[in-house]
């Protein structure tokens, strides 16, 4: 069964070809697929260098920063277009471990979304800042107070989607970024009555580069779990 793994990028040439060979020798039937958005530091040639050489890697250019969430967006698409059955969502930085994969794959058997998950068993995180750690812990744990959600780390960006997750979602309808787009995704796979599992993962952070995270991604996520929420209240109520 042929799984695409889906990597946005912007400014990672310090890791992009290595984590690319290091995620296509976990499985023959793996792709990788590079949305870049423009990167300046050349990102994207590297990646255009590989799939020449490589039938499993594969690249879509974007014209600018355009935000993670549309980023997946576009790759599941592409993902679909190519047959994938699983899809998956990885960062580039190498705070996601390519030898995890297998696991998610095993993981597929019987489900519908496996989710990578920091805070499964503890913390399961290494070489974040203090302030960082408590922003995203406590995030989830607002996140499962106000939505209902029983996922320990709703927050989560290493996870695998089976085909018909994403075929079922009217992807154009979610426009949210960073933590936000990670828990509407998981709110709309619960909602629509898919079975969701988390495995433990070791989060290491980034190795190179600098952190996305920014004070809107952060707004935009306290307040996407009260739309969520209303949102669901409100289309019960009216049916």
């Amino acid at each position: 069964m042929r799984t695409v793994v889906v990597i946005p990028t912007y400014n990672e040439r310090d890791t992009i070809e290595r984590l690319i060979n290091d995620v296509l020798a976990q499985d023959e039937d793996i792709h990788v697929l590079v949305v870049d958005d423009n990167s300046p530091d050349g990102t994207g040639e590297i990646v255009d260098r590989l799939s020449e050489g490589m039938g499993r890697v594969h690249v879509l250019h974007r014209p600018g920063k355009m935000g993670l969430g549309s980023a997946y967006r576009q790759g599941f698409a592409a993902a679909l277009a190519m047959g994938a059955d699983f899809i998956v969502e990885m960062d580039a930085d190498y705070s996601h471990d390519p030898a995890t994969l297998p696991r998610f794959l095993e993981a597929m058997e019987g489900c519908d979304l496996v989710i990578g998950s920091r805070y499964l068993n503890g913390i399961s995180v290494v070489n974040w800042p203090i302030r960082r750690l408590m922003l995203s812990y406590f995030a989830n744990w607002y996140t499962r107070l106000i939505t209902g959600l029983r996922i320990m780390d709703c927050t989560s960006g290493f996870k695998c989607f089976h085909r018909r997750v994403i075929e079922s979602i009217d992807m154009s309808t979610i426009r949210s970024d960073g933590y936000s787009f990670q828990i509407e995704m998981n709110y709309r796979c619960v909602e629509k009555g898919f079975q969701v599992k988390e495995i433990p993962i070791i989060f290491i952070d980034r190795r190179s580069g600098s952190s996305k995270m920014s004070k809107k991604i952060v707004r935009e996520a306290v307040f996407m779990v009260w739309k969520l929420k209303l949102g669901s209240f409100f289309g019960a109520l009216f049916r």
